[in-house]
């Protein structure tokens, strides 16, 4: 087998490590507010903390009607929090703060009856900026008195969800930035420590169909071109807020946008969704963007929190399913080290109903746990990256090689993400995501460990076809429609099942691996 095929590294486990931050494990995401009331999104939520580490949760609709918020009764205004205290202390006990996401609209508050999802977001905007900017007061001074200051100070005020979109902001960026202004001064007057930031727009964009005040479909270009990679991409309204923010002397603690891989530019002639997939380096090419961008703004100090993040804004894509999506979140997680504080994967779970509940088990929706509670492969990308260590020692393209600064232990992560998938994991139909699992030749991955101690032991966890993906073992039972409970526990317990072997170094302290990996397989290598 060719050099070509082979990623080779030999490493001294003593040499100097460069620190680095788990911003992968800082937040995650989910449906909507009200669904996190439920039994079943807290266990998931209470699992993936545990296991993958994750420290905020971000979610949609805390002012919606089923949260019961905001009532106008007899010209006076009435805030009900309780169901607020229930999903916030819930989250809390379980060791995860949330990442308030302010929005959308009560219906009493809302200027128009614009509405998106299954559950009718009301995405106009305030009819009252002042009685918006008085709910959102309200709303923080109860927290800071429910929960302390110091624990409030700690969480993260983003200003609704990608109001670029007209699907959740039926107003004009004017507008959109005037309610940046209203809720940040509201909740900097109340305590400078608190934090805000926005604008939470939308994917990267090829083309200046952002450009104005609102969405112009007629420049839309990525559905003229054959290859997407030959545009321009930028992040949407980055520019113009950054700008207005300065200019109007606004605080912006943190930047947030959401910068998927993928394109919806409609098609002129039929105007269907296109939906097609940037190249599978182009996250940490938007990443780089923003960064340049922030280092010459007003606010080059600015956090940077991608509060949305999958290889696509689908919740029914199957590749959410498939094991490429393992691969595919550990290796643009590892190439983005550095440069973000958070990349936040849409979502932890299935319970989730933008478009109504799925209607099948596994039906491409964003969670790493079906509703079911059976994990997929994304989850076991997430679980692994959080076992790394704090220091890196040797990484490149297909490993990385970490040590824990307090045990002094050896951690590393292989993966092969395959040389012939030259775009992020395509998305789309099981036809689609089956064809991406095919894709590829196998890999030859050699790691050489120095220095260790004499006859260190390792263990070997192995993700692949065979172990640890759900969606096959299904299938060869017959896809059942539902599971029957002894299924479904199987499936449980299957999904949570790697294949685990142990090693060992040598009596001079060197351990010697060399495996030949299908592509999508990835290989948690960890000093025990």
């Amino acid at each position: 087998m060719s050099e070509d095929n082979k990623v080779d590294a030999v490493v001294n486990a003593e040499t100097e490590g460069q620190p680095f931050i788990h911003f992968w494990s800082r937040c995650v995401g989910a449906g909507r507010a009200n669904e996190g009331l439920r039994a079943s999104w807290l266990e998931q939520l209470k699992l993936s903390h545990e296991m993958c580490g994750f420290e905020y949760v971000r979610f949609h609709g805390l002012f919606h009607d089923d949260m019961c918020v905001y009532k106008e009764r007899d010209e006076q205004i009435i805030y009900n929090w309780q169901y607020i205290d229930d999903l916030f202390g819930r989250i809390l006990d379980i060791g995860v703060r949330p990442f308030v996401e302010l929005g959308f609209c009560p219906e009493e508050l809302a200027s128009g009856d614009a509405r998106q999802f299954w559950w009718k977001a009301h995405v106009s905007p305030p009819k009252d900026y002042g009685k918006w900017g008085d709910l959102v007061s309200a709303f923080v001074k109860h927290c800071i008195k429910r929960y302390g200051r110091q624990e409030v100070c700690q969480w993260y005020f983003e200003i609704w969800n990608e109001p670029n979109l007209r699907g959740f902001w039926d107003g004009t960026r004017s507008q959109y930035f005037e309610l940046y202004k209203v809720s940040a001064l509201t909740i900097k007057a109340i305590d400078e420590q608190l934090r805000v930031g926005g604008p939470s727009t939308s994917n990267f964009v090829g083309d200046e169909r952002f450009d104005d005040e609102r969405e112009d479909k007629t420049k839309h270009l990525t559905n003229t071109v054959e290859e997407l990679d030959t545009l321009q991409w930028k992040g949407v309204w980055i520019e113009a807020f950054l700008e207005y923010c300065k200019n109007e002397k606004l605080p912006v603690d943190f930047i947030t946008t959401h910068p998927y891989p993928t394109d919806f530019a409609l098609n002129p002639g039929t105007d269907r969704n296109w939906g097609r997939t940037r190249q599978v380096n182009s996250t940490r090419i938007d990443i780089q963007w923003l960064n340049d961008m922030l280092a010459k703004s007003a606010f080059p100090d600015a956090e940077i929190h991608l509060t949305e993040w999958s290889s696509s804004p689908s919740s029914r894509d199957f590749s959410h399913d498939f094991l490429p999506a393992a691969a595919f979140i550990v290796k643009i997680n590892l190439d983005c080290i550095g440069m973000t504080d958070s990349l936040s994967y849409w979502t932890f779970t299935d319970v989730f109903e933008e478009v109504a509940g799925g209607d099948t088990i596994f039906h491409g929706g964003f969670g790493m746990i079906n509703y079911q509670g059976i994990v997929k492969p994304s989850f076991h990308a997430y679980r692994m990256l959080h076992m790394l260590g704090d220091e890196i020692l040797h990484k490149e393209e297909g490993m990385v090689i970490t040590r824990d600064l307090k045990t002094q232990k050896i951690i590393a992560l292989l993966y092969h993400y395959p040389d012939e998938m030259k775009s992020a994991v395509p998305f789309g139909s099981v036809e689609v995501a089956q064809q991406a699992l095919a894709t590829g030749t196998p890999k030859i991955f050699s790691l050489v460990l120095e220095n260790l101690s004499s006859n260190a032991e390792f263990s070997v966890e192995t993700l692949d076809k065979e172990n640890g993906f759900a969606y096959l073992k299904w299938q060869a039972m017959g896809s059942p429609e539902p599971p029957t409970p002894e299924q479904t526990e199987a499936l449980k317990q299957f999904s949570m099942t790697t294949s685990i072997n142990s090693m060992k170094a040598d009596s001079e302290g060197v351990l010697s691996y060399e495996q030949l990996l299908d592509p999508w397989t990835v290989v948690l290598i960890q000093e025990k």
